[in-house]
């Protein structure tokens, strides 16, 4: 094997070896930590043969790992999924036996560059992801650290218990990176940081000494050492450290709520009871590996009370937080106007932002107790306190547990909110959670704002106001020499500024790469030495997490971007216009690594994530390797990769990362573009052929549909199709109907004459599959005063091309649809659209490949679907006193939104249930697909068909996609209806029974 060697060059350039790199000493020399002499090669081959888990050294794997949430990028030596504790075990004793530095990753959302380096990746959050046991007597849980937060909360609620600790990656975050990154979250100020919160941690180190660490008394402490060996010598080498630096650490470390810079020397001094689990809590992963830990719950209140409080700006707000604090909420958060403005202006939860009272500065508290009536009491303490002031602030109490959580979610969605906003420079981590003592916030954020004025800077202000800590992302040029210079500057004053306030460089994230450098100015030279006496006690090789926090990269090396980030500007079918400034590349920059993508309890994003916990299938897995494709290194094939149509291969085109990403990711757009150039030249397989030109073979069909039926449903037959396309056995293919849709509306002798023209559009689903949802919405229509009309001659809006990256061929059906349709698009006539996917063609993607075309400007205003149609001209439909289970599209739900949908079925008077049930799973072609069956199968099994199946057999079932409905009948054999068909039933009931879709 061939070894690369690069050394670090000038400030802001970036580090491409995927083997080596060198750190300055504190002498300043540069030394080795990396791994040039590492045979990469035969270490894969070793863990392969060794591990029960996954070796992924490809070039895919190394560049999926390339990058965290910070200004950072390092291409690893390869990445080892373990399987369980032995699997650690092994990988570091191989890693050892090579020479390869190693890191030791969370949930990769780390905003200081902590979890990305050039080294072996150990990734445990697929496997090692248990909680061991949970003692709700002593309120203590033994967990693994691939552990995600969420899974322990939800399960110690259940003993009315929690884990103080709760970032706002709550959903996602892992114990272990918690424990790396000392974590802290909005109701920490129940009971403190993860530090305060470990009870006792089993580690490993580098050299292969495995041990359980925790508080340690005078007789233990001694009885360790006596015994000798390297644990011994650990622990010796520890105590010698505390007597030595003890005086200087009581006097050099703020005290203060939120200090998470440096190591947490503090835990070994005598009055901490010589703490070693928590001395080694905010390490990152610098020092051992985490195997389990025992972690501290606390008691959750049962019944929560949230008052949002309104002030002139967010420097008011904080100057009343000491005295907010007083009232003991169990959280006290802060957000400014900018942050709302920006939401605003992403238009993200707009719904969430009206329901915040006056202001320009916000601050949330929230007050806990055992019951409702406990939690309001102390809201209505406050509340009536600052109501008897002249100058108060506005107030308003949330008692409605959904507005409550929608209010939290303006707070959590702040970094993405703020990352790419229109019209904006982007903005990027690097001085994003300094913390002062509270009592002096007010005046801190004043200053802190000057010197964003002074060098041009804007950002957004928020945070964990009652601990201190405030959050911003800030509009640093991060690509020329002289905007990363002027980036080093702001970032030395601004760590100055925090330092004279007694405050800490970092009061949540951590030091990682981003203030690692910063910290002698902190903590001063000597405790910075003692830091690295720490590290070396630990890990005397540097092997673990080299150049970080000791003997550190300086923070504007390595950059993601950096003077060299000139990517190519590949010519593309979809415009990206807006934001992305019509540029793929730009696009692939808008993940900020925030990981809601890794979410697998709520929502639709990343269906394929969620039942597969592979970085690769996450919305954030497959952005960055987007990007890295772009780079060149690792990846070299362009658009041509294997490793990127692997990782969107299970992308099921869903577009809820459009709506859920806080970063508006587009990944069934830049699935498409990237299909449409890896097939360019190419013969597609035969299944795309078949697939995405249904509409085309539908036609054929109409003609003659039993005999097209014969072969698709006759069962020797069907298994041969089947397998020539590639569709899995135990599917059917979907029957063509005795007769189209527009067949039937051509030989009706009664339609309407009466009443506002609308247009109904006969997709190819509808039209040829199953016409009865055409003919219902027709009978619909018509009965709330609409004279309906079908385009002049059979159309596609060309949706199943997308899923092949046959961009050509649909931009050609979408041309076909404006010319036949254009007397009535010019005429402004609504046009319905029953399949929610073929709806979103019109709003989404139509404007992408024909932006300059004014008529496509024109359908994509007067698309809708049957629901917002029928509210907008108030539609009050018979009711239908019946119970059912709704699942939403996932296309409605990303681009249209549920809200009218449930307008409707309310005025019907049903009693329904919406899922959260994410995606069905069928995808239009993916679940027919024999090598996505299982994925398809197991999104849907997640919750949709399992409430399906419960259901009682008078509940309707209701879903307004093909996809959706074929899903449900294939797996559970109950028949699911269309909107339409729920309100035709409700006319037939109101008629007496008899069928209103007019016929002959």
């Amino acid at each position: 094997m061939t070894s690369e060697r690069v050394s670090r060059r000038t400030a802001g350039t970036r580090t491409r070896s995927p083997h080596f790199a060198l750190v300055a000493g504190r002498d300043g020399r540069r030394r080795s930590v990396g791994a040039a002499d590492v045979d990469r090669q035969a270490l894969a081959r070793r863990l392969r043969r060794e591990l029960r888990g996954e070796v992924r050294f490809d070039a895919g794997a190394r560049a999926l790992y390339s990058v965290d949430g910070a200004n950072y990028r390092y291409v690893p030596i390869g990445v080892v999924i373990p399987r369980d504790v032995d699997d650690i075990l092994a990988s570091v004793a191989a890693c050892r036996d090579f020479g390869a530095p190693l890191l030791p990753r969370g949930g990769g959302t780390s905003l200081a560059g902590q979890t990305c380096n050039v080294a072996v990746v150990l990734d445990c959050s697929k496997y090692l992801n248990e909680i061991i046991s949970l003692d709700a007597q002593r309120r203590c849980a033994r967990v693994t650290p691939g552990l995600v937060l969420d899974r322990l909360r939800e399960v110690a609620e259940e003993h009315a218990l929690t884990f103080a600790p709760d970032p706002s990656t709550h959903a996602y975050c892992t114990l272990g990176g918690m424990i790396g990154n000392n974590s802290c979250g909005t109701h920490s100020v129940m009971g403190g940081l993860t530090a305060d919160n470990v009870e006792e941690l089993e580690v490993l180190t580098y050299d292969g000494e495995r041990l359980r660490v925790g508080a340690t008394g005078d007789a233990e402490l001694a009885a360790i050492i006596e015994a000798g060996g390297r644990r011994g010598e650990i622990y010796a080498a520890l105590r010698e450290l505390r007597d030595r630096y003890g005086d200087l650490i009581r006097a050099r470390y703020p005290r203060i709520p939120r200090r998470v810079s440096g190591y947490n020397l503090d835990q070994l001094l005598l009055e901490h009871g010589f703490n070693v689990a928590r001395a080694l809590v905010g390490t990152e992963g610098t020092c051992v590996t985490v195997l389990e830990a025992t972690v501290r719950l606390v008691p959750s209140p049962p019944a929560r009370a949230l008052v949002v409080l309104g002030y002139a700006d967010i420097y008011s707000a904080a100057e009343q937080a000491p005295e907010l604090m007083a009232h003991e909420p169990i959280a006290l958060e802060g957000i400014d106007d900018v942050l709302v403005d920006h939401m605003k202006r992403k238009r993200l939860h707009p719904e969430d932002v009206a329901l915040l009272p006056d202001g320009g500065g916000w601050l949330l508290v929230e007050f806990g107790g055992e019951t409702k009536e406990e939690a309001d009491a102390r809201a209505g303490e406050l509340i009536e306190l600052l109501e008897r002031r002249q100058d108060g602030p506005s107030i308003k109490l949330f008692d409605d547990p959904d507005e409550e959580r929608m209010v939290w979610e303006i707070r959590e969605l702040a970094l993405g909110a703020t990352a790419r906003v229109p019209g904006e420079e982007d903005t990027w981590e690097g001085w994003e959670d300094a913390a002062v003592p509270p009592e002096r916030l007010g005046d801190y954020l004043r200053d802190f704002r000057r010197l964003l004025d002074r060098y041009g800077y804007v950002g957004a202000l928020y945070g964990h106001i009652g601990q201190g800590c405030i959050h911003t992302r800030t509009n640093y040029d991060l690509t020329t020499a002289a905007g990363i210079r002027k980036y080093r500057s702001f970032i030395e004053d601004a760590a100055d500024l925090v330092v004279s306030y007694g405050g800490s460089l970092s009061g949540e994230h951590g030091d990682g790469q981003s203030r690692a450098e910063l910290l002698p100015r902190m903590f001063g030279a000597e405790l910075v030495q003692a830091f690295a006496e720490f590290k070396s006690i630990w890990d005397p090789a540097g092997k673990m997490n080299p150049g970080k926090v000791v003997d550190p990269y300086r923070l504007d090396e390595n950059l993601r971007l950096g003077t060299e980030y000139n990517p190519p500007q590949p010519k593309t079918h979809f415009a990206f216009a807006g934001d992305d400034r019509g540029s793929f590349a730009r696009a692939t920059l808008r993940c900020v690594g925030v990981g809601k993508c890794r979410k697998t309890d709520t929502g639709t994003m990343c269906p394929s994530y969620m039942v597969t916990r592979e970085e690769m299938h996450s919305t954030r897995g497959r952005t960055r390797l987007l990007f890295e494709m772009l780079q060149g290194h690792p990846l070299t094939r362009g658009w041509r990769d294997a490793h990127v149509k692997e990782a969107l291969d299970l992308c099921l085109a869903c577009k809820a990362c459009k709506h859920e990403c806080p970063a508006n990711v587009d990944m069934a757009t830049y699935k498409a573009e990237f299909l449409a150039h890896y097939y360019a030249r190419r013969l597609r397989p035969a299944q795309a052929h078949a697939f995405g030109l249904i509409h085309r073979w539908a036609r054929f069909a109409e003609r003659a549909p039993s005999l097209a039926n014969f072969f698709t449903q006759t069962p020797p037959l069907a298994r041969l199709v089947k397998a020539t396309l590639g569709v899995a056995p135990a599917r059917r293919l979907p029957a063509f109907a005795p007769e189209s849709f527009r067949r039937w509306y051509a030989r009706r002798d009664d339609a309407g004459d009466e009443g506002m023209d609308v247009v109904v559009w006969p997709d190819t689903f509808n039209n040829y599959f199953h016409p009865e949802t055409a003919r219902a919405a027709v009978a619909v229509l018509e009965a709330a005063g609409f004279r309906v009309r079908l385009p002049g001659k059979p159309l596609c809006c060309g949706r199943p091309l997308y899923d092949y990256g046959m961009l050509d061929a649909a931009r050609r059906l979408l041309l076909q649809t404006l010319d036949t349709l254009r007397t009535e698009i010019r005429a402004g006539l609504p046009v319905v659209v029953l399949e929610p996917s073929c709806a979103a063609v019109f709003r989404d993607e139509l404007l992408e490949l024909l932006p300059s075309n004014e008529d496509a400007r024109r359908l994509n205003q007067q698309t809708f679907l049957l629901s917002e149609l029928l509210e907008r001209a108030d539609y009050e439909p018979p009711p239908l006193r019946r119970r059912a289970v709704v699942h939403g599209h996932c296309h409605q739900k990303a681009i249209f939104g549920m809200d009218e949908e449930q307008a409707v079925l309310d005025k019907l008077g049903l009693e329904f249930e919406l899922l959260d049930s994410g995606c069905c799973g069928m995808a239009g072609a993916f679940g027919f697909a024999k090598d996505h069956y299982d994925v398809s199968i197991a999104c849907g099994e997640r919750v949709l068909l399992p409430a399906v199946r419960a259901a009682a057999n008078e509940t309707l079932i209701v879903s307004d996609g093909f996809s959706c409905r074929e899903q449900i009948v294939q797996t559970t054999g109950r028949r699911a209806l269309h909107l339409a068909e729920v309100l035709e039933l409700a006319l037939q009931e109101r008629g007496g029974g008899q069928p209103l879709s007019r016929s002959v």
